[in-house]
């Protein structure tokens, strides 16, 4: 494959698996309208792709589009000393044609931001109204740009440049495919209690895998008798929600919250307002994501070279996406 079509396969699936459906063709019209009222010197700063797709967080930083890719090192966080990895494994004799990581360097890391508002409709799937979601998910977003502007974004991005290693990130399209996964499976499942759940998780082989490395789901709101009640399941929209959405899920009829990971104030807000939380586990619940969209590369005979974190378990021979 080329570095193009990979890049486009990871936005074909962000979208299709994007729980905003149409909403995401509005979005982009928006951004056409946004991009055709500017005046010459404003579309010269504009970044043209996201009238194409809505993930700011998902780019190829290093390369030429039209370059060949037959193996990936790939990883959950690819930044320099990572970039010097792969070339100390091409010294070794490893033909490593592309750096993939999952989280988001250079200008994907400076616009993560931008793709928090489908938090909002996260929000009102579960019950709380659309107009409450972006009303508490501005002030957020905006917390989330300042603290993304000192960043050295560009660290990694130089390195891989300097060295001529193709470069690219795939971040909330990986997400919203653990979303998905996430989601059907827990439909699927039958649970009554906070233990079942951890059972249900425990079936994903990166579940089981980070649970041995001590990783592994866990509750830290609740004990594992308690009953689950209806679960929100968050696992994309870029990083950590507004501290004011529990109770706000609370009151929508939300009992248990299951994230990737959840900073300490936010489990506090969680347990006052009596939400019961399973943090699934950070490396394992990307890695999950991540290894969907890399089973469709390999299904089109690329190589994948794991590390940094991912927790590779290919699906090729169990089943497709659905």
């Amino acid at each position: 494959m080329k570095l193009g079509e990979i890049y486009q396969l990871a936005v074909d699936l962000g979208k299709r698996y994007d729980i905003r459906g149409d909403e995401l063709e509005r979005l982009l019209r928006d951004e056409l309208e946004k991009y055709e009222r500017m005046s010459e010197d404003e579309k010269e700063f504009f970044d043209v792709q996201k009238l194409e797709h809505p993930f700011s967080d998902t780019r190829i930083l290093v390369g030429d589009p039209d370059a060949e890719v037959r193996t990936i090192l790939c990883g959950i966080d690819m930044e320099t000393p990572e970039i010097l990895l792969a070339d100390r494994l091409r010294q070794k004799g490893h033909n490593i044609d592309l750096v993939l990581a999952h989280h988001p360097e250079g200008i994907a890391a400076a616009g993560l931001y931008e793709v928090m508002g489908v938090q909002a409709d996260m929000l009102e799937k579960a019950g709380v109204p659309i107009n409450v979601g972006e009303g508490i998910m501005t002030t957020r977003i905006g917390e989330v740009e300042r603290r993304y502007m000192p960043m050295n974004h560009q660290r990694a991005v130089d390195a891989a440049r300097l060295l001529d290693i193709p470069f690219m990130c795939v971040h909330s399209p990986a997400d919203n495919l653990v979303q998905h996964y996430l989601e059907n499976l827990l439909k699927e499942a039958s649970y009554s209690t906070l233990d079942d759940l951890i059972q249900v998780l425990l079936e994903v082989p990166e579940y089981r895998q980070a649970q041995m490395l001590k990783a592994g789901p866990k509750i830290i709101v609740g004990n594992r008798k308690r009953r689950a009640g209806r679960v929100f399941i968050k696992m994309t929209g870029g990083t950590a929600g507004s501290e004011k959405a529990y109770e706000k899920l609370a009151q929508a009829g939300v009992g248990t919250f299951i994230c990737m990971h959840m900073p300490d104030k936010h489990r506090s807000l969680a347990k006052e307002h009596h939400l019961n939380v399973i943090v699934a586990g950070h490396m394992a619940s990307d890695s999950l994501g991540m290894n969907l969209f890399l089973d469709e590369l390999e299904k089109r005979g690329i190589s994948i070279i794991p590390c940094s974190g991912l927790i590779r378990v290919s699906r090729v021979k169990d089943h497709e996406l659905h």
